[in-house]
């Protein structure tokens, strides 16, 4: 018997990997939500970018549906999303989209199956940034993005809002996870500050067993110092 059912969206990305392979190893079963299979899921449903953004509700709902077979999730977690920079000298539609299918339309997919298929006093986590919490001149699309992110959060955490009762829907907020792209591409930066992938992972697996959840609506700033890792609520 595994200890629940989970889905990851985004879990073939580093973040979501992590998370895939953290609740597998706590008994969980994984359903993972990506671009490309994650061959550590008990299940994965691909994203078809070619599809129009409701068509790719539509499908995704649908084989969710499939895969659960009338079960209920304990926890939904998009860590999906991606960064671009720009401001509004050069390619400010163009980066605005992009980031609105990487952050928005996957947390939305994400709502949708919590108001499906997540089990009362279940989990539905998105992924906001805090640089998104001020201006962010050099990164509009992205702000903007992230910013609708933490509207989302708190919108869906209230009454009548369609998420099952007594659900935490809450957003990480982090500065910079510690990936091995952004080592690859920071390889000066000041690692200490970073968020450790294995950090949010327990922290997801806490959740769902209860344990150390905040309020519904909280948007979560990690914040890295010294290698330690708070969570801070805004």
């Amino acid at each position: 018997m595994s200890a629940g059912r989970v889905f990851v969206y985004g879990g073939r990305g580093a973040l979501g990997a992590k998370c895939v392979s953290h609740f597998k190893a706590n008994n969980y079963w994984v359903g993972c939500i990506d671009l490309a299979e994650n061959p550590e899921a008990d299940y994965n449903i691909l994203v078809k970018k070619e599809e129009p953004f409701q068509q790719q509700e539509s499908s995704i709902l649908s084989s969710v549906g499939s895969a659960l077979n009338g079960s209920k999730l304990d926890g939904i977690f998009c860590v999906a999303g991606g960064w671009a920079g720009g401001n509004a000298t050069k390619d400010l539609v163009k980066t605005a989209e992009l980031m609105w299918q990487q952050s928005i339309c996957s947390s939305l997919i994400a709502a949708a199956i919590a108001a499906h298929h997540l089990k009362e006093g279940g989990v539905l986590q998105l992924t906001g940034a805090k640089a998104a919490l001020q201006a962010t001149p050099g990164m509009i699309g992205y702000g903007m993005a992230k910013s609708a992110v933490h509207q989302l959060t708190k919108s869906l955490s209230a009454k009548e809002s369609g998420i099952p009762a007594n659900s935490l829907v809450a957003a990480i907020l982090p500065v910079t996870l510690d990936t091995p792209m952004n080592r690859k591409w920071m390889p000066k930066a000041d690692f200490s500050t970073w968020t450790p992938l294995e950090f949010v992972a327990d922290l997801f697996v806490k959740w769902v067993e209860g344990k150390d959840r905040p309020e519904s609506g909280a948007l979560l700033q990690l914040i890295t110092k010294n290698f330690n890792t708070d969570v801070v609520p805004v």
